[in-house]
């Protein structure tokens, strides 16, 4: 099972359905040089076309060299994979200013698996987000659980997103006025999978069963648009309770991020 889920996510995930927003894509070789929305730089392959050490040394070199010439950017991610052949892309990276951050495990799983019905507690409200008053106060919340300054940037860019694109959702827990959870559903257009991302939690709300019934019902909807797959790159807090539900671990995803010296 392991293997069949990563062969599907190795041939429907990468490249194309992971820059499908971009605002602007470059290709240089096997890699794909994305502007996202909100200034974020992304890079990303289906594989590296079985570069050598020095070969890949190269791409990394033609990757920053393209990001450092654009105005606007905020930061660069070159998304890693612990499956792909990758010789000498730690030091290569590391050597022109990238900072690995924190390993997070890719989940694959069937969404039917996730379809269940969550104990919460009295007076939490799950629901799919519909305001734009929603969205921020969901970025709102996810900018403080992650320490995350640009938070609202983010938020007013998925403010647009769904505004123009019916299919991603938002979907939220709402308790005593404030929400307290949020997540979002993002079907692949032409694929069986649907990703869960952006999944956060007030920490006096862990532990409730509060996060696991928000996935169940994103779940409900993946399976309501005919989708198979649900896949999360998951940390070490949310991987167990995805594990709980069925989904497993397939390979692992490190993000390396270069920030320009001005900021």
């Amino acid at each position: 099972m392991r293997q069949e889920y990563l062969e599907a996510y190795d041939s429907q995930l990468r490249t194309g359905a992971e820059i499908a927003n971009a605002v602007e894509v470059t290709e240089h070789g096997p890699l794909r040089l994305a502007t996202m929305p909100g200034g974020q730089g992304f890079i990303t392959y289906a594989d590296l076309g079985g570069a050598d050490a020095d070969g890949i040394a190269a791409l990394v070199d033609a990757a920053a060299e393209h990001f450092r010439g654009l105005g606007g950017i905020s930061s660069v991610e070159w998304k890693t994979r612990g499956h792909d052949r990758a010789p000498g892309l730690h030091d290569s990276l590391v050597r022109r200013g990238f900072v690995p951050e924190e390993p997070e495990s890719i989940m694959i799983g069937e969404a039917r698996l996730l379809a269940q019905t969550i104990e919460i507690p009295a007076g939490v409200d799950i629901r799919r987000a519909r305001t734009d008053a929603e969205v921020l106060a969901a970025g709102e919340m996810q900018g403080e659980v992650f320490a995350d300054a640009e938070w609202r940037s983010r938020a007013e860019a998925l403010v647009a997103r769904l505004r123009a694109d019916d299919a991603v959702e938002l979907w939220i827990a709402v308790a005593e006025g404030a929400v307290v959870s949020a997540g979002r559903l993002e079907p692949v257009a032409r694929t069986d999978f649907a990703g869960l991302w952006g999944g956060a939690t007030r920490p006096e709300w862990r532990g409730r069963g509060i996060y696991r019934a928000l996935t169940a019902e994103r779940a409900r909807s993946a399976l309501s648009r005919g989708l198979r797959y649900l896949q999360s790159d998951s940390t070490e807090f949310s991987r167990p309770i995805l594990e709980r539900s069925g989904l497993i671990k397939v390979s692992t995803t490190t993000p390396y991020v270069w920030t320009p010296p001005s900021r």
